[in-house]
């Protein structure tokens, strides 16, 4: 993995020169909940698709 600071640049980089704080934001948001995801799935701290829909479907 990259170091974070310049995965951020890289980020910027490659967004439209009128991108908003907001478009920044949300970009770094939605990078950050896929390494977490990511590094969930990698140490086995995830749910089965099964167990999944048993938790939606309790009632």
């Amino acid at each position: 993995m990259s170091i974070p600071k310049e995965e951020a640049k890289k980020l910027i980089d490659n967004m439209p020169d009128k991108a908003t704080w907001n478009d920044i934001m949300y970009q770094f948001y939605v990078k950050k909940k896929i390494i977490d995801g990511l590094d969930a799935a990698e140490s086995g701290n995830v749910l089965s698709h099964d167990d999944v829909k048993k938790r939606v479907l309790k009632k």
